[in-house]
Parts: C-alpha cells; structure tokens; sequence
C-alpha cells in the first residue's frame, strides 16, 4: 500500500512548475487514488494528463494496482484549502453556518493566517428616520472551523 505523504510530495513537485495548488488527495477503500488541484485561473485537461504522467514516471511501480484519478477542484463544491478562498475574493460565495444557517454574499477578504473570512451580505435593517426597514451590507466574520462549508455560488443571472 502506497502512503498518502509520497503521493502528496510527488504531486507537490510538479506543483512548483506553474501557480497550480493541491486541494486534496483521496484514497478510496476501492483502490482509487483522487487528486484535486486548482489555480486562480482554472485548471485544464492537459494539466491533469500531465500531473498523472508526472506521478506515473515518479512513483512508477508504487502505485501498483492503484487506479489514478486527476482532476481539478469541482466548481460550487465546500473549499478546501485557504487558497481557494483567496481565489474567490469579490466573487458570490454561500457559508453554511454551524446552526444551520444559509447566508449568501460576496466574499469581502480571507485571513489566510487565522483562517477565518468576512463576506458583505444585503440585510434589511430599520433605519433611524424611516419608516420602513431598508436593505444595507453588512459584513459578517467568519471562521472556516466555525462553519460546515463555504463555496463560490453560480450565479446564472
């Protein structure tokens, strides 16, 4: 059985080639290994054939009868890393909060050293001199530890 830190420095090597970042890497109970990677700018096919012959020619007959799975982290799926939080800054984000909570807003800044995030969200608050209670942004701080996910929202407005 091949270990998880080999597999992870040998995919840390071909990182160093480009901007690309590792997200995870899953091994399965039916001998499946899944790699996600991610850049800023999205990740192509070549990319993931290429990261796949790079762990094939390196770990050569340690992968044994591993099946070998790249791809790219999937679109609208919980982050992972710090990284892709800092890739989505100024975009749609929605946080499930522990207790439940959906909120939804654009991801304001990432703390990538306390791990924690704000995101601007519209709530109607009642305003000193109106009548009626008007939408404002209001920034909401959050810890990744503190909430169950947080992921880009596609928005097909």
């Amino acid at each position: 059985m091949i270990d998880r830190n080999i597999i992870e420095k040998a995919v840390e090597e071909w990182l160093k080639k480009g901007d690309y970042y590792l997200v995870d890497v899953e091994m399965t109970a039916d001998d499946r290994i899944v790699i996600e990677i991610d850049h800023a700018d999205g990740v192509w096919i070549e990319d993931c054939a290429d990261l796949s012959r790079h762990l094939q020619d390196t770990l050569g007959d340690e992968l044994g009868d591993y099946e070998l799975e790249v791809g790219s982290a999937g679109i609208g799926q919980p982050f992972k890393v710090m990284q892709q939080y800092v890739n989505h800054v100024g975009k749609e984000v929605e946080v499930l909060q522990a207790n439940g909570q959906k909120v939804q807003g654009i991801l304001k800044s990432v703390d990538t050293e306390g791990a924690s995030f704000v995101v601007t969200v519209r709530e109607k608050q009642q305003v000193e001199g109106r009548k009626r209670p008007v939408l404002v942004d209001v920034d909401k701080a959050f810890t990744v530890s503190g909430v169950k996910y947080c992921k880009y929202l596609l928005n097909f407005k």
